[in-house]
């Protein structure tokens, strides 16, 4: 394998990825997007950036080719001196393209540009979800015209006829109808009120003898643990890792002492207990921080991405 496939590898899991005195390779979770002239539809993805202030070896790039090559550490970290080197001199005369990760290229100020590729997806969230195109939907509107008459109706006047009887009966009955049945729905609606009004004096009653009740609590109430979630801190700059936790103990008073919020994150994989000089929410504070603390304090320390 070469070295950009263990990169890419390593970039699916974690967030930076170190190649020792070359630069550090980083991914930053962007939200779906479309493009207004395409119309094409992107899912999330993990944007892939290089920073070539990080040199310094944090063990993770090194260990893990060990790991998959069964090789002893010291092989791998000659294997990745000698990539680097050749990285080194093929940038000289041409741009650098990594597998699956992006192409470097030297600037005339020495300094190092890099183009992301953009086929590669490192968030795992998203896997199965690729572009797709989605043309613009354009929606009609019916506006209804009414249509005017432009002729009259004919109105046709009927000569008047002579009711019977028996119809003049029918309307006396059926307005006597209705005046009982308004005065029956009447006599029922004032019942109903005088009922509603009696329950609603009743309830106003019970209500005034709750509130001036008095409740005596004869045991002592349940105490309340609350769990308050701490802040997310995945970036930590770490002053070193100890193979005997009393020595990492020892290196937590000494920073406390000059002023750092260290603490112990726990043992890593290799059995090794780690001390950072502080954590941070977010990349840029802890690179900067990280480079304070290697040009003031330790030139060795070297930065962590992960959540504890």
């Amino acid at each position: 394998m070469k070295l950009s496939d263990y990169i890419s590898d390593l970039l699916y899991r974690y967030e930076c990825v170190i190649v020792p005195e070359f630069g550090g390779f980083l991914t930053n979770t962007k939200p779906a997007i479309i493009s207004p002239y395409s119309g094409t539809f992107y899912p999330p993805h993990k944007l892939v950036t290089f920073n070539n202030h990080l040199k310094n070896n944090d063990g993770l790039l090194i260990n893990y080719i060990a790991n998959v090559d069964k090789m002893p550490y010291e092989y791998a970290v000659n294997f990745v001196k000698f990539e680097v080197e050749r990285w080194k001199e093929e940038l000289k005369n041409s741009d650098l393209e990594l597998d699956k990760i992006g192409t470097l290229s030297l600037e005339g100020n020495g300094s190092l540009s890099f183009e992301p590729q953009t086929d590669v997806n490192y968030l795992t969230e998203a896997f199965g979800l690729a572009p797709f195109i989605s043309s613009e939907i354009r929606r009609e509107t019916y506006i209804k015209q009414a249509e005017q008459l432009q002729e009259k109706a004919p109105v046709i006047i009927t000569e008047k006829r002579k009711s019977p009887d028996f119809l003049k009966y029918a309307a006396i009955f059926a307005i006597a109808a209705s005046v009982i049945g308004w005065g029956g729905s009447a006599i029922y609606n004032a019942r109903l009120k005088s009922q509603e009004t009696s329950a609603f004096k009743k309830q106003k009653q019970l209500e005034q003898k709750i509130e001036q009740a008095t409740f005596v609590v004869t045991e002592a109430l349940p105490s309340i643990n609350l769990d308050v979630s701490l802040e997310r801190k995945p970036y930590h700059v770490i002053a070193g890792a100890f193979r005997y936790p009393e020595n990492a103990k020892r290196k937590v008073d000494e920073l406390l002492e000059k002023g750092y919020k260290a603490r112990i994150l726990g043992v890593n994989p290799w059995g090794l207990t780690l001390v950072s000089f502080d954590s941070y929410d977010n990349e840029r504070d802890a690179i900067n921080n990280l480079h304070n603390v290697q040009n003031q304090e330790d030139p060795d320390a070297w930065l962590l991405v992960q959540d504890l």
